[in-house]
């Protein structure tokens, strides 16, 4: 099965250490979309969608791809770390899946290093995170991702 993790992680790279996890896990393919926003996603079983969490919200580039090259009917997930709280981060790329109907096996999510606004102020919070248990549930769900992609294969869904 071949997989395609894309993301953004800025700041203190909260995103970049959960999706690694996940890529190590399973053997996707990692896409940062700092640095590559024009990927081809036609040729992967499952596709996962990954941001830190802004303003409420994934980051706009995440959204971006998804929009222009979410192949239709793919098997995705989603993966995000926040400050304080997940909120509806994944409402946009939520909408854009549904809209290319490609079903949502599932959301990841766990708290990072976060010095935005006032929290720099006075050292972050969040500091050490994820940590090693975060990541050991990021693998755990990346391998339920994989395993509902396959049984979704398997009776041809």
């Amino acid at each position: 099965m071949k997989i395609a993790i894309c993301y953004c992680s800025r700041h203190h790279g909260n995103t970049r250490k959960v999706v690694q996890a996940m890529a190590g896990e399973c053997g996707a393919d990692l896409f940062d979309l700092n640095e590559a926003q024009d990927v081809c996603l036609d040729g992967y079983d499952l596709i996962g969608l990954a941001s830190g969490i802004y303003a409420f919200a994934f980051d706009p580039t995440v959204a971006d791809l998804a929009r222009r090259r979410l192949p239709e009917g793919k098997p995705v997930f989603f993966a995000c770390t926040y400050g304080g709280a997940k909120g509806t981060g994944e409402r946009a790329v939520a909408q854009i899946a549904s809209e290319r109907h490609c079903p949502v096996l599932g959301s990841f999510g766990c708290r990072g290093y976060n010095t935005f606004g006032p929290f720099g102020w006075f050292g972050g919070s969040g500091k050490g995170l994820p940590g090693e248990a975060d990541l050991q549930r990021a693998r755990a769900f990346v391998r339920d991702m994989c395993a509902a992609c396959a049984q979704k294969r398997s009776k041809g869904e």
